[in-house]
């Protein structure tokens, strides 16, 4: 009965938000809800769900502290010298402007939002490659891989992966940052062989110089905002929030240092209290959505581990799991977490498929933590440039100017090897024991 309840459960969260007639924040609290209280757990509900959210604080602290952190040192101007300095470089040598755009893409992306890494890097290379005639297929590419090998400790599939497995992001990230920087490594050799055969198209080379660059505008009110007296602070900032994240991050909770570092931030480059204000308003409504997405997942993985659903369920699927290829389910997701997500979005794959694959596997003996970090490798994260289930998809595509089916086409084998050679990367590392 209980598995088959648990079953029910999942499919119903996944059809509701698949579907679109719940948003996931309704569906990830009232699916579940509905479910204990047809289990027969009555007000022991209400006991599952404050579980879940105690469980969920600190991540969803870290993720609010983070966006509303790397958005008050961006209004300051932090990136600009590094974006003029990039499109000053890259020349008009399609080798050179592919990877700069590459470099530039993974610089913006810092901040975890696909969006603003999209309506910053496109627009300001996007003139460039319209007047050297380059394919605009290649530079949606360019800044696809870029954002998709960027799974950071405050990116969303990393927040997700955390709070459904509820484990540390420390456990989750740490051992995956040499396999971030194959991934990189990985990334720019295709954006130098994406170059190298756009410079063979169009007979041009290093010699192609003749082109005038595009200029970077700001806007009035984005100049008002900048502060380039203090760019070395705001580097040193950053420098030190994330290098305490990386390399004390099991004594120093994230949350801490994001919320330390933006007042840091907000005093010294808005010491005004008014501008202060006006920082935190201008990017709570990006923050506030995805912590109350988080919160709602509390409630929904409260409910199923607490109610025993999902141990049920995977008690009941180890059954058709040899026990010989318990030890292959990481490095088989791994495989196939990029293409999932064109059939799964973000929050019904981390909320309702990632837990019932760490149970049964945990019932094998294979750890929560590489399930955690095989799903990292692809999941909406060189997933989701090319998924239509994501919105950022068809703003690269909306901003390139291109066919949606033309740029799957030409990223999604990019974006897929970058995916496989990750996971090669964690077997042959020792991440994912053969």
């Amino acid at each position: 009965m209980l598995p088959l309840l648990g079953l029910a459960t999942i499919v119903v969260l996944l059809g509701a938000i698949l579907s679109k007639r719940m948003s996931p924040l309704v569906a990830l609290i009232i699916v579940p809800l509905a479910a204990s209280l047809l289990g027969g757990f009555g007000l022991h509900t209400s006991k599952f769900v404050l579980d879940g959210l105690k469980s969920l604080a600190p991540v969803v602290c870290m993720f609010v502290f983070a966006i509303l952190y790397f958005g008050t040192i961006t209004d300051a101007g932090t990136l600009d010298p590094i974006i003029d300095r990039i499109l000053k470089a890259v020349g008009t040598r399609p080798t050179r402007i592919v990877m700069g755009t590459t470099l530039l893409a993974l610089l913006i992306h810092l901040d975890g939002s696909g969006a603003v890494c999209f309506l910053v890097t496109i627009p300001a290379m996007l003139p460039l490659y319209d007047r050297l005639k380059m394919d605009r297929r290649v530079l949606a590419a360019a800044v696809s891989m870029a954002a998709g090998i960027n799974f950071l400790p405050w990116t969303g599939p990393m927040i997700r992966a955390s709070a459904s497995l509820h484990l540390p992001i420390s456990a989750l990230f740490n051992p995956l940052i040499p396999v971030q920087a194959i991934g990189l490594v990985f990334v720019f050799s295709m954006a130098y062989w994406l170059g190298r055969r756009e410079e063979k198209r169009l007979g041009l080379g290093a010699a192609s110089g003749s082109i005038p660059m595009p200029k970077r505008e700001l806007t009035p009110e984005e100049q008002a905002l900048r502060r380039p007296r203090n760019f070395w602070f705001n580097i040193v900032l950053t420098l030190i929030v994330l290098g305490t994240m990386v390399v004390m991050g099991e004594k120093i909770p994230p949350a801490i240092m994001f919320m330390v570092g933006l007042c840091i931030a907000l005093m010294v480059n808005y010491p005004n209290v008014d501008m202060q204000r006006k920082r935190i308003d201008a990017h709570a409504r990006a923050a506030l959505m995805m912590a109350g997405i988080l919160l709602a997942a509390g409630v929904f993985t409260g409910v199923m581990q607490g109610s025993g659903m999902l141990k049920a369920m995977a008690q009941a699927a180890v059954g058709f799991v040899p026990p010989a290829m318990a030890s292959h389910i990481p490095i088989v997701l791994g495989l196939l977490s990029m293409p999932l997500s064109m059939l799964f979005d973000p929050d019904s794959f981390y909320f309702g498929v990632l837990p019932v694959i760490a149970e049964v596997a945990g019932q094998l003996g294979v750890p929560a933590v590489h399930v955690g970090q095989a799903a990292l490798l692809g999941q909406m994260t060189t997933g989701f440039p090319v998924s239509p289930l994501t919105p950022a998809t068809f703003l690269v595509v909306g901003l390139c100017g291109i066919d949606l089916a033309d740029h799957q086409k030409f990223t999604f084998p990019l974006l897929f090897g970058a995916s496989i050679v990750m996971t090669i990367a964690c077997v042959v590392l020792g991440i994912f024991p053969l």
